[in-house]
């Protein structure tokens, strides 16, 4: 993966969204969305299934968040991340993390065909701390 893109996604100054933060510690939503947001990340929770995460509201849709995100960071499975990317065009996102077992090989083809930055095949907690 390339790393000077890998940079620019987790440069400080972006607003992350979590898609498919969850409440449940065990999951992986969970940990990617607490991890961000205690790196000092401003970060919003997305999930349509939960009213609150962390004690932060959490959205149903990338499209209810009170401010753009620059990063969405997908933590759902495939399908859901090939209709959510496609939500990223719509709203001018030009930024889309695919945790490892969310992407797809549609989904990443969009991006590429549609000026979106990609990174997948890495997790963002772990690229995280290789930077700090």
């Amino acid at each position: 993966m390339n790393e000077e893109l890998i940079k620019e996604f987790l440069n400080k100054r972006n607003i992350f969204a979590v898609v498919g933060a969850s409440r449940n510690p065990k999951k992986y939503g969970y940990q990617v969305y607490k991890d961000l947001k205690e790196a000092g990340y401003k970060t919003y929770p997305v999930n349509p299934n939960a009213n609150e995460i962390l004690g932060a509201r959490c959205y149903p849709d990338i499209r209810d968040l009170p401010t753009k995100p620059d990063v969405i960071d997908l933590v759902v499975p495939p399908k859901v991340t090939e209709e959510t990317v496609k939500t990223c065009k719509t709203l001018g996102i030009t930024k889309v993390w695919m945790q490892p077992g969310s992407e797809s090989e549609k989904a990443i083809k969009f991006c590429d065909d549609n000026n979106i930055d990609v990174v997948h095949g890495v997790c963002v907690m772990i690229e995280r701390k290789h930077l700090a």
